[in-house]
């Protein structure tokens, strides 16, 4: 269940060094008469953060404002200097590679599914409502990345090209956020088929793994449909890419759980939209730098 963070659905995932992550959801853990109600109109939660699902433009960009904050005062809870702004992007399910630092801060998010920045003093945030968001950081560089990773984007091999945008011979940790669960993800055998080829054309899995593919990944469900274990095929693939996937309990599954958005809940229940909650990781100033800075 998620906690509060400054009345807003907010959990802190994890802390390293100057490093925090954190996991948005759609309702709080006392919200749970509004996340179980059941009916046919959007559902935006109280904290959606996608500016593409037919919400108020307003209220969206209020409530990333409102992130911020709830952001910064868990920050300054814990010590650390605060960031002052968070990057989004327009994930378009590829495996394209937005540089924050390489790049002029656009007018609107560019299009890409994955970022990376060394900068301190900002956070990268991906939106989902049942992909996998994964979010890296190496300590020796400070370098840290965030990815969206669906289905096109595992087979397309996201994970690995942002792998390679690090120093090759230093760790890497990652965090996986909320994520549809394999029982709930069920889909044709056609997309079995373009995920295994994917893995295999971009070199994304070891081959022990593709070798295992179907026993690893796949149960055989209701005619041709079959369920896939996407935070698994995740985990694997950022092994393979030489990252370690911090130890954490059991990951929440987006579906499941009303708290958090969910599409495919959303076309079950024939919702008319759904919003996007959001994993996001900050690399905050030192304590020193930030006092030397103010």
């Amino acid at each position: 269940m998620p906690n509060i963070t400054n009345n807003l659905p907010v959990t802190l995932v994890a802390q390293l060094d100057d490093v925090t992550v954190f996991q948005t959801a759609a309702f709080s853990s006392d919200d749970s008469e509004a996340a179980n109600e059941i009916d046919n109109q959007a559902n935006y939660g109280v904290l959606n953060l996608g500016l593409h699902v037919n919400d108020n433009a307003k209220i969206v960009l209020n409530n990333r404002m409102r992130l911020l904050t709830a952001i910064n005062e868990q920050l300054a809870a814990g010590q650390r200097a605060p960031v002052n702004s968070l990057h989004w992007l327009n994930q378009v399910h590829g495996q394209q590679i937005y540089d924050v630092d390489a790049t002029a801060l656009p007018i609107r998010p560019l299009d890409a599914d994955a970022m990376v920045s060394q900068q301190v003093g900002l956070g990268l945030a991906i939106m989902t409502a049942d992909c996998v968001p994964i979010v890296l950081y190496q300590p020796a560089t400070g370098q840290i990345a965030a990815i969206h990773a669906g289905w096109q984007g595992l087979a397309c091999g996201v994970i690995k090209a942002t792998a390679e945008r690090f120093d090759a011979d230093k760790p890497i940790t990652a965090w996986i956020g909320v994520c549809i669960s394999q029982e709930n993800y069920e889909v044709g055998s056609q997309v079995r088929n373009k995920l295994l080829a994917g893995c295999i054309d971009n070199k994304a899995l070891s081959s022990q793994h593709l070798e295992s593919f179907e026993q690893r990944y796949v149960l055989a469900s209701v005619a041709d449909k079959i369920k896939l274990n996407l935070p698994k095929l995740a985990a694997d693939q950022l092994s393979a890419a030489g990252i370690t996937v911090s130890s954490q309990s059991e990951i929440p599954c987006s579906y499941a759980d009303s708290h958090y958005y969910s599409y495919r809940r959303q076309t079950h229940l024939g919702q008319s939209a759904t919003g996007r909650m959001a994993l996001i990781i900050t690399r905050s100033a030192s304590r020193e730098l930030a006092c030397f800075s103010s």
